[in-house]
Formats: structure tokens, C-alpha cells, sequence
């Protein structure tokens, strides 16, 4: 009986399953009831060194979830993930395996674009072969949109960069352009494998969706300077380095969403698939931040002053002010918001870097 009802049981495939939402995503669905394999080779750790590693996450998944099996694999090896996805036969396929810094790109594009790019359509691939009938979820990036979204007028306030405009207040919808503006080689690699699962989704007719997150985050971030805005900080807070902010006044504003409300959203899209389609995946205004807004919040919780130096040349492509519009996803997801806002993220995230300090 038992075994039968593992045979029954839906199975998901999650790649970089050891990341903040690749975790986040296993966690979830194992409670689920679903079946759930993850695939990690540990790449933020020679991405970003031992401060990136993520082993200690794959450890606590395989200690903490019953239904739980890690796959040693790299996403840029055509063959194994073709193995692998018509071995399992997924169900829904979770992708947010990816080399996520704008400055590391740069320094190795060809690491970046096989991992962003190469990886995501050699998933894409074996799906269609292997599984048409499985739902596709792909963690895209906002950065998609390159520095385009800095043409919007701004105003400056005292805290933070603001739209001027009445109708750019909600923020950042998913009809903004994805050319002609400077993306970073990050960017531009995300943007050509977001192309290319809305491609398989409208071409083949793949359940695929893009989610184009802005800050995400929670707990389980190992972040670093290069990547994990709210993790970096509350972790250079609590152990008194030195935080650099790289331009724009230090008022650049970005919205937070809770790694938990992100996979309640892809939950809601393997439930009910709308393939080929685009979300703008963020926190939304009420989750918004500058990096000074974020370190009087960060200093409020942990009692200790933020020590930074400011750096004039801001970060190349880098947004002024992005703020995720929510109102495409609510309206095709009505049941779907925001649970977790931003004082109880920093929160969580104190407790779990204080935890990890010792």
C-alpha cells in the first residue's frame, strides 16, 4: 500500500535546489505530499566561494523533507538532464538554477550565458521530448528590462528615489520594453532564456511561465556582496564589516518579496498553467526599500549601527528605483498576495544569520 502510494504521489523537479527558492520550492511541495528531486551542484560556491556555498541547505532539506532526493547535476550537461527528466517525468519542473551577479558575469561570460542561456534551453528541450505535458516554471529576473526602467521620471526624496508620475506608481508592469537598454551580460543571458521558455510555451504550446523577480529573498539566503541585497546586509550588520554603496545616493529603491510568497505564486501556476506567460514577481510598493531605509530598519531590529562606505560609480545597468506592479498576477491569480512583509522578512533573516554566526 505504501508504495502505491508513492506511485500516485505528483512529482516535481526543482534545479538549483539548494538556493533560497529552489529550497523554498522543495520545503513547500514536500509538504505538499508531492514526490520532490532536486538538482544542485553547489555552482554558487564556485561562483561566489566558500561564503556562497550552499551545501549546508541541501544537508537540512535531506534531513527535514520525507519526500526528498537530491540529483548531483550540472544544468549545462545536455545529456544527464536529458536523462534525468525522462527517468523522473516530472509533473511541473521549477527552474532557478542560475549565475545570478551582474560583475561576475562579466568577468565569466561564457560561465554565465551556458548556465543562464544553455542550461534553460537544454531543460526546455527534454521537457519537450520527454514531458509536454509538464508545467514549466522558470525564475527570470527583472533585470530582463536592462536599465530601461530608469527612463521613467523620477523625484528625489530624502530617503529614496519615487516615480514622479501618477501612473508609475504602482510600478514596473510586464509590457515594459526588454531592448535596446543596457542589461549586463547577466541580464542579457536571463533575457534570451526568458525569450526562449515564452518561445516554447507560444511555439510548442508548453504549460511555461516567466517569473521576473525582483528582491528576492528570506532566511535561507546565503548572501553575498555580488548577490542578496537584504541577506548581505543584515549579515554585514551583524558581524560589523563594511558595507560599500555603489551610487545613486544610496536612495536606489527595490521591493522585497519573502522566498515563501514566491513559491506560493509558482504553486498557484502549476495548479492552474497559463503557458507562454510573463509575471512581474516582487514585493510591490508596500515591500519597498532604499538601501538607508534598509539599514535604519536593519539597525532598529539588531540594536547595532550600519558601518558603510559610499562608492560614487554606481553598478553597470543597475535600476534607480524598481518597484514591481502586482496587478497582472492578482488579476489572473485572484487567490494569491503578499503574506510577509518587509519588517517580519528582516526580521527572519536576523534570526537566521545569528543562528548561523553562532
Amino acid at each position: 500500500m505504501a508504495q502505491m502510494r508513492e506511485d500516485q504521489m505528483k512529482k516535481l523537479l526543482v534545479t538549483g535546489s539548494s538556493g533560497l527558492i529552489g529550497s523554498e520550492v522543495v520545503s513547500h511541495f514536500d509538504r505538499l505530499g508531492w514526490q520532490v528531486h532536486g538538482i544542485d551542484n553547489n555552482m554558487r560556491a564556485d561562483f561566489f566561494g566558500p561564503q556562497g556555498d550552499t551545501r549546508w541547505n541541501q544537508y537540512r532539506l535531506q534531513a527535514t523533507c520525507r519526500q526528498f532526493t537530491h540529483h548531483e547535476l550540472d544544468v549545462r550537461d545536455r545529456q544527464a538532464v536529458a536523462k534525468c527528466i525522462e527517468e523522473l517525468r516530472p509533473d511541473a519542473i521549477v527552474h532557478t538554477a542560475a549565475q545570478p551577479s551582474h560583475d561576475l558575469a562579466a568577468r565569466r561570460p561564457f560561465d554565465d550565458f551556458d548556465v543562464n542561456a544553455v542550461g534553460t534551453l537544454n531543460l526546455l528541450e527534454s521537457v519537450r521530448r520527454s514531458t509536454p505535458d509538464s508545467v514549466f516554471v522558470f525564475m527570470s529576473t527583472n533585470k530582463v528590462y536592462g536599465d530601461a526602467p530608469n527612463e521613467l521620471p523620477l523625484q528625489e526624496r530624502e530617503t529614496r528615489w519615487e516615480y514622479a508620475r501618477p501612473e508609475d506608481s504602482n510600478g514596473i508592469r510586464e509590457d515594459m520594453r526588454i531592448d535596446r537598454s543596457k542589461h549586463s551580460l547577466f541580464g542579457a543571458s536571463k533575457a534570451a532564456a526568458d525569450v526562449m521558455v515564452q518561445e516554447y510555451g507560444r511555439y510548442f504550446g508548453l504549460k511555461t511561465c516567466c517569473l521576473r523577480g525582483g528582491c528576492l529573498t528570506g532566511p535561507n539566503h546565503s548572501g553575498v556582496e555580488l548577490h542578496g541585497f537584504l541577506s548581505y546586509l543584515v549579515k554585514v550588520n551583524l558581524t560589523r564589516e563594511l558595507y560599500r554603496v555603489y551610487g545613486y545616493k544610496g536612495k536606489q529603491v527595490r521591493d522585497n518579496i519573502h522566498s515563501r510568497d514566491v513559491v506560493r505564486f509558482m504553486e498557484a501556476f502549476v495548479n492552474d498553467p497559463r503557458p507562454g506567460e510573463v509575471y512581474n514577481l516582487g514585493g510591490g510598493r508596500k515591500n519597498s526599500c532604499s538601501i538607508f531605509e534598509a539599514f535604519k530598519m536593519v539597525e532598529s531590529i539588531t540594536g547595532q549601527t550600519m558601518r558603510y562606505e559610499y562608492v560614487e560609480q554606481n553598478r553597470e545597468g543597475d535600476h534607480i528605483c524598481y518597484i514591481s506592479d502586482l496587478s497582472k498576477m492578482k488579476k489572473h491569480y485572484p487567490e494569491w498576495d503578499i503574506t510577509k512583509g518587509l519588517d517580519r522578512i528582516l526580521e527572519e533573516i536576523v534570526r537566521a544569520w545569528s543562528g548561523r554566526i553562532g
